[in-house]
C-alpha cells in the first residue's frame, strides 16, 4: 500500500511541474486536447496505459 501511495504522490508532483513552471504552455496543451476527437483521445489514453504497463514490467 505504501508503494501505491508513493507512486500516486510522484504522479502528482510530475503533473504539477508543467502548470507551475510554464502555465501558458500547460493551458495551450489543454486547449489543443479539447479540440481532439474522442477516438484520438482514446488512442492517447491507450498508448499511455501500454507505455505505463511496459515500464511496470521492466522495472518490477
Amino acid at each position: 500500500m505504501s508503494n501505491l501511495l508513493l507512486a500516486f504522490a510522484l504522479m502528482l508532483v510530475i503533473e504539477g511541474l508543467l502548470p507551475f513552471v510554464a502555465p501558458r504552455v500547460w493551458r495551450e496543451t489543454f486547449r489543443r486536447a479539447i479540440e481532439l476527437a474522442d477516438g484520438q483521445l482514446r488512442f492517447i489514453g491507450l498508448t499511455s496505459i501500454i507505455v505505463g504497463l511496459a515500464l511496470l514490467l521492466l522495472i518490477g
